[in-house]
């Protein structure tokens, strides 16, 4: 059986007996979108199949430095750190191509954790979508930067002059692309192989940044592909003596990282798309019209979902690909939301706010419950953007937070936040952020040791 027939819990006996298998390789994905895992035996997983398996919320209770929170409710000192329930996904299995014959299965938190689970709160959403009767599909887009380093080197230098695989401005260079060949034909395999393929991989603008769009599917199945491409992109890397970074800005010098989302909508009851209507101005229906008013109304309120790290507003900037404020346009990348007119097939909005360090759950929620809300409340976008964004005086309630900790308190009074992800998600999602700013401000940077050391 190949791993992608997989469907089912006795599937998932039939592989790992057919493929003899004395372990098996599970893992699920925390706040922060790093992959969580362990090997189970095969009497252990085959029990997991039917009821989970324990897995110590630590994981939900710590930061991506494995820094325990002092400010979390779900789980802490307070609690004793108990396990975590995971129920495994049977259909989520993948080979793994340096580990032929042991597969690989997504599981995801459930019982008590599923409130704080970052894939749960996503089906939340989801599930209010079909309520309404809609189906959400979704493609991800993300840059990454790629260097000639291991995860020794870049600590004995400090993260100081990290050599990418290739120097200067190159944007779909056909010369890097062909140079690079053996690394990007790889990369493609290892899509096809895991089932997250994809569909565009180009040099971007920068030394060593690359761009890889992954197909287009159900929403669900669109962030478990965008998870796990980030997850062993940069597996792959590391395996060829390389590194790949998708954090959202890693150099003052050079353009940040976007974690660019397609989204559209189809009728449950019909099939057919919902955002394209003949004779509309932009072909733009009426529900897509709300969508995008509702996603320009609330992002200012979800950012902090959108833009997780105190490192994620150093990509907020004008002139550097990437939005300030909550402004919508045709066909216009100076904005945040990028309505794409098309055919029925192809007309969607794509939701250009979003970084490379985004958890694909949590950014994917927020895209399309604040749409989802938008249709429900039939609300109007502000008038569309003509030319560049930056240069023009928008509404001041479409102006994003500037920093982490102001996110995270918009986040925290977000009636409609608490409404489609839960009221326990938005607590434990924005306490996290507050830890993320306040571990931050525990540092001195060399920006402050080099402009106060000596003359202040």
């Amino acid at each position: 059986m190949e791993p992608r027939k997989v469907k089912t819990a006795d599937d998932a006996r039939q592989i790992v007996a057919e493929r003899g298998l004395t372990h098996v390789k599970v893992g699920a994905f925390d706040i922060d979108g790093i992959l969580r895992g362990k090997y189970l035996s095969r009497a252990k997983f085959e029990s997991a199949l039917e009821s989970g398996f324990g897995f110590c919320d630590v994981v939900l209770g710590w930061d991506s430095k494995d820094q325990l929170y002092d400010n979390a409710r779900y789980t802490g000192w307070h609690t004793g750190y108990p396990d975590a329930n995971v129920r495994l996904l049977p259909a989520s299995c993948r080979a793994l191509p340096w580990e032929d014959p042991v597969v690989f299965f997504l599981g995801e938190f459930s019982g008590k954790a599923e409130s704080v689970c970052p894939r749960a709160a996503l089906r939340r959403v989801l599930d209010r979508a079909k309520r309404m009767g809609f189906e959400a599909y979704s493609g991800f887009e993300y840059e990454f930067f790629v260097f000639k380093e291991t995860p020794d080197s870049i600590r004995e230098k400090g993260f100081r002059d990290l050599k990418p695989i290739a120097p200067d401005y190159f944007g779909y260079s056909v010369i890097r692309n062909s140079v690079w060949s053996e690394y990007y034909r790889s990369l493609l395999d290892l899509g096809e192989q895991m089932d997250f393929p994809i569909e565009g991989l180009h040099e971007e603008t920068g030394p060593g940044v690359i761009e890889a769009a992954i197909g287009y599917d159900q929403a669900l199945a669109s962030a478990d592909k965008a998870a796990l491409f980030k997850t062993f992109a940069k597996v792959h890397a590391q395996r060829q003596g390389l590194m790949a970074t998708f954090m959202a800005k890693w150099s003052k010098d050079w353009p940040g990282q976007s974690g660019h989302i397609h989204l559209s909508l189809k009728d449950i009851k019909s099939g057919k798309p919902v955002f394209f209507e003949e004779g509309k101005p932009f072909t733009m229906s009426d529900t897509m019209r709300w969508f995008v008013g509702g996603q320009q109304r609330l992002m200012p309120e979800l950012l902090a979902m959108i833009s997780p790290t105190v490192n994620s507003y150093t990509r907020l900037i004008p002139g550097f690909w990437a939005p300030t404020d909550s402004a919508w346009s045709v066909d216009n990348r100076t904005c945040a939301l990028r309505v794409i007119p098309g055919s029925a097939k192809s007309q969607r909005v794509e939701y250009r706010v979003g970084a490379a360090d985004a958890n694909p759950y949590i950014i994917l929620a927020a895209a399309l419950g604040s749409g989802l809300w938008g249709i429900e409340n039939k609300i109007e976008p502000e008038p569309v953007v003509e030319g560049n964004a930056y240069d023009m005086k928008l509404p001041e309630a479409l102006a994003l937070p500037r920093t982490l900790w102001e996110a995270a308190q918009r986040l925290k009074a977000s009636k409609m936040a608490s409404e489609w992800f839960g009221e326990e998600f938005v607590y434990h999602f924005a306490a996290s952020r507050e830890w993320e700013e306040r571990e931050f401000r525990r540092h001195i940077t060399d920006w402050e040791l080099a402009r106060y050391f000596e003359i202040i």
